[in-house]
């Protein structure tokens, strides 16, 4: 009599180790979904008890006010306000140029996997990671007390410049890194040189990522308090800069100076700038965003 073999059960190895996948990343993706419901949150009810706190002053005179110890009711953030206007204002007109100009030749014109390229890049991949309060130490002891500038406007912008200036040059030669190789081939095909490929095919296409980050590390800037004040920035001013060599104080310095202050009405008055200058930087980022959507091209 002949033995019949059974036949071999449907279970499989394998199927147990792609269930036991599947559950990991359920868990995972649980895991993800808490931290961001996390920060959010946090995010929302920080928001929520900035403006609550600072809505009783959230008016046209906190804008055209001068700061004020003796009476809070009536004090503003005109000077900071200002003062945040001349040295962002010089910190771009010092860190642009430099920045993309930099970008382009390293990008461009450098010689591309060369020990120096290398070195360069590996510094400024280096610098972007550095704090803030290191750029403040560095513009002290250079800017502030080496050239003589003092407390100035100019002492600022140079300080914030350094800051922005890495972020600037990764942020553009990404942009440039993203516009297709044939349209320089097809210009220096036709003549052009590389100067004038970079000029009129290269920086073009990329200006809308170039505009993107530049815009983004302003915002970066425009928020920075640890090195101003580390340079010495004064944080009562009743006057408005006029010129590079002005005093100044900063809406980040001027809302540090408030948080200090024991009485309620300056508490109110800190909760009101905090909430301006969220504005002034949500501002700037719609700008960068609106840009990019504007000018980007699909390749």
């Amino acid at each position: 009599m002949s033995m019949q073999t059974r036949p071999d059960s449907d279970f499989n190895p394998a199927d147990l180790g792609q269930q036991s996948n599947r559950a990991w990343d359920r868990v995972f993706m649980w895991l993800l979904f808490i931290s961001l419901a996390i920060g959010i949150i946090t995010l929302v009810v920080l928001l929520v008890y900035v403006v609550t706190k600072g809505w009783p002053r959230l008016d046209l005179g906190l804008i055209t006010n001068m700061p004020s110890i003796r009476n809070p009711e009536q004090s503003g953030v005109q000077s900071a306000l200002m003062g945040s206007i001349w040295v962002i204002g010089f910190t771009a007109i010092i860190a642009l140029p430099i920045g993309i100009l930099a970008a382009i030749y390293l990008e461009e014109f450098s010689k591309q996997g060369g020990r120096f390229q290398r070195l360069v890049e590996v510094n400024i991949q280096n610098l972007a990671a550095v704090p803030s309060i290191v750029y403040g130490i560095l513009g002290l002891a250079v800017f502030a007390r080496a050239l003589a500038l003092g407390q100035s406007v100019i002492t600022a912008s140079l300080t914030l410049a350094l800051l922005i200036l890495p972020v600037i040059i990764i942020s553009t030669r990404e942009a440039l890194r993203a516009v297709p190789r044939n349209i320089r081939d097809g210009s220096l095909a036709l003549g052009a040189t590389e100067w004038q490929t970079a000029y009129r095919q290269t920086l073009p296409a990329a200006t809308p990522g170039i505009a993107t980050g530049v815009i983004l590390s302003l915002s970066r800037a425009i928020g920075e308090a640890a090195p101003l004040l580390l340079l010495g920035a004064v944080t009562f001013v009743t006057f408005n800069p006029d010129g590079m060599l002005s005093g100044y104080t900063t809406l980040p310095i001027q809302i540090f100076n408030w948080t200090k202050e024991p009485r309620e009405e300056f508490q109110v008055l800190a909760a009101a700038a905090i909430v301006l200058l969220l504005v002034i930087l949500l501002a700037m980022n719609f700008v960068a965003i609106w840009i990019r959507n504007r000018t980007q091209r699909r390749w």
